[in-house]
Formats: structure tokens, sequence, C-alpha cells
């Protein structure tokens, strides 16, 4: 899939030297946060990343070797091609949605992302849960969208019973179809939970099935 190999490469070196101190979900981040703003300064950026100046100006040099973002004096923008990068990014992981505090959830901050069409490819939800936690969260819970139901891996009960209002939450906001998956990141950070989701979604998407 093209746009993880331009998600690794901006999150990979360069040259020789220390890796770069940001994550690939910080590069999904920055693209949602420049899309958004049409236009922003690099501290900005910087803020809205939670990196250090340094880090921020790397991975700003990164996106430009890639052709994504044009920059000026007016800030940093979406090139034409990094628009169509983020329209096809936006095909396959959508929108985040923050999610209130459940039983399904272990962190004060919740975020959920949908990543369609690929049901077949979760095993238990503890390979997304696992790359959350990496991501600094306190893990992940991984929903599969099947026959009109929304189900957790191997477990063969109703996880919603008691809490149908989170469902029903989930159902409207993210709108999943047969064979999509909800990831919800949580941490006590919200920029935690909402990067724990992403390089979820990210390793879900790396994951080969048959």
């Amino acid at each position: 899939m093209e746009i993880l190999e331009i998600v690794e490469r901006v999150a990979g070196k360069i040259a020789p030297g220390r890796s770069p101190l940001f994550t690939e979900a910080h590069v999904i981040k920055a693209l949602e946060e420049i899309n958004a703003q049409k236009s922003v300064g690099r501290l900005k950026l910087s803020k809205e990343l939670q990196l250090g100046e340094g880090a921020a100006r790397t991975l700003v040099k990164h996106l430009k070797n890639e052709e994504l973002i044009e920059t000026s004096k007016l800030g940093i923008t979406l090139s034409e091609y990094g628009k169509r990068v983020f329209s096809s990014l936006r095909t396959v992981v959508s929108e985040q949605v923050e999610v209130p505090s459940s039983p399904l959830t272990v962190g004060f901050f919740n975020i959920a992302v949908l990543v369609r069409s690929l049901a077949a490819a979760v095993k238990y939800g503890l390979e997304q849960r696992d790359a959350a936690i990496m991501a600094g969260a306190k893990g992940a819970t991984t929903l599969i969208f099947s026959k009109n139901k929304l189900t957790m891996p191997s477990v063969k009960e109703d996880v919603f019973k008691g809490n149908m209002a989170i469902r029903d939450f989930l159902l409207s906001r993210l709108s999943p179809k047969e064979g999509d998956v909800i990831i919800i990141g949580s941490a006590d950070e919200k920029i935690r939970a909402e990067f724990g989701a992403k390089m979820a979604a990210l390793q879900l998407l790396k994951t080969p099935f048959v």
C-alpha cells in the first residue's frame, strides 16, 4: 500500500545517524493538522505534535523531501500531491473520534478510529494493543463490525451488555460497514491515546492476511 510506504519513509532515516525522534503516528497527525488548518507554522505544528523544535524541523524536512508539503513565509501547506496522499489515507483510516470512558477502555482519554475492510486481518486484537502500548498508550480495544454487530475478537459474549450507549455512539459516529474494524486507543493523556489508536491502525494495515 503506497500510503504506508510513504509514511514509513517520512518516519525513517534519510541519512546515517540517529533515528528521528518521531513516529509514523506523528507523520499522520502532521498531515491531519496541516490539512485541517490549511497553513500552519512550524512552532504551532511542533506544539500540536508535542515535539521539540529540532524534531519538528526534521519532520518538516522529511515531509518536504517526499514532496508532501510546501513551505513559505505564510507557513506549511499540503502540496497537490500531499492532498492526494492524505485523501488516500482517509479511504482506509477515518478521522478520530473521542470516546467516553467505559468498561471497554483502560484510560481516561479514549480515541477511536475506523479501519476499512480489514476485519479478516484481525487475530485476537493483541497485536493492536501492543502497538498502542509501544506508542505510549495504556492499551487499545479492537472491535469488528460483522453481520450488523460490533464484536470483540475471540470473545463470544456480548461485550456491550450494559454498555449499549457506547455501542450506539460508535455506530453513529464512525458508521462502520461489513468487515470494518474500530480501534480505540486509551491513555491518561489525550495525545497518547491518539497516537496509540493511530499506531494500532497502522499495525493492522501492515498485517498480511489471506
